[in-house]
């Protein structure tokens, strides 16, 4: 494999662990990365990253922890002597991608990812309170087509559903929805009737990619006007447009729209494979926690594989 003829792909929220990225703390820049991110978060990293399940699944924890175990995969990765010829990052792990891609530093990412998952958790908090103490969130819905899922939606709130959102695109499979606590337990029932294969929660903290985070958006926005966003280095795409960003000033603009927006993965996974098929890229590598973004990347149908990156067996083996 040419090590500088590859895609970095960032999972985000859902795939975190308890120990992620720990393994990789041999490499000299990981432990420098920890030590800047203890500083930055006010604890030890490697505490936060070995926090237990339900920790973990609330937003202001998971944002820091995955995007510091994304990071790390990356700098380990670049000391075995790999680069990115592109990077893309599945919601939250866009952030890193924006690290990978030059548009902002590491230390600007893990400041404004503990800001935004700050942001995001008050207004998940807020949305259960309000639903009675049932907490908002996001359902996978599996077997029914994108395209269907957004049909249903759709003519569900006309019959009167209120707040349900196609929030994850993933693939021609798979539609991830958010919603108040009401609007999903309605939603699971309804899409299991319409023919879903599978419905499953996920864990995650708040409804997120929709109009319920406007609130979050809000208040992310001034911590994101204080960092500089360059020009990407390296070609990096989006999740609101599934093209590939073109400036730094239009980077910054998606950030803010990123969290009530819903992510365009398939139309990602699908520039992506096109452009890298031209290049000549041998391999996605998912740099980061878990395996699901290779799932995804299969059912996608690309000729190009996509191999786990996130541990230092994973990197052992490429």
């Amino acid at each position: 494999m040419n090590n500088k003829n590859v895609v970095y792909l960032f999972p985000g929220q859902g795939a975190q662990y308890s120990g992620m990225a720990l393994d990789l703390l041999s490499s000299n820049a990981v432990s420098s990365l920890f030590k800047t991110a203890s500083e930055i978060f006010g604890k030890d990293a490697k505490e936060l990253l070995n926090s237990d399940a339900d920790t973990l699944k609330r937003t202001d924890v998971s944002q820091p922890a995955i995007t510091l175990a994304n990071l790390a995969a990356a700098a380990y990765l670049g000391e075995q002597g790999y680069a990115p010829a592109a990077c893309a990052g599945f919601s939250l792990g866009e952030y890193a991608a924006l690290v990978s891609s030059g548009i902002i530093g590491a230390e600007d990412c893990l400041r404004l990812v503990k800001a935004r998952g700050e942001a995001m958790q008050k207004t998940s908090d807020r949305l259960r309170e309000e639903g009675g103490d049932a907490a908002p969130g996001m359902v996978a819905i599996i077997g029914i087509s994108p395209e269907q899922v957004e049909e249903l939606i759709a003519k569900w709130k006309e019959a009167g559903v209120k707040d349900l959102y196609a929030a994850n695109i993933n693939s021609p499979k798979q539609v991830v929805v958010s919603g108040t606590a009401a609007a999903l337990a309605e939603a699971e029932t309804r899409f299991k009737e319409a023919g879903a294969k599978r419905v499953i929660r996920l864990q995650v903290a708040g409804p997120f990619h929709s109009p319920l985070m406007a609130d979050a958006a809000e208040a992310f926005k001034p911590v994101l006007d204080t960092v500089a966003f360059r020009d990407p280095a390296v070609p990096m795409y989006s999740n609101v447009t599934g093209k590939l960003v073109s400036s730094g000033e239009e980077a910054k603009k998606l950030a803010v729209l990123q969290i009530t927006s819903p992510v365009r993965w398939v139309e990602e996974e699908t520039a992506i494979s096109a452009a890298a098929a031209k290049a000549g890229v041998q391999a996605c590598l998912e740099a980061g926690p878990g395996k699901v973004l290779q799932g995804l990347w299969r059912d996608c149908g690309s000729e190009i594989p996509c191999h786990p990156a996130g541990t230092a067996e994973d990197v052992g083996k490429l």
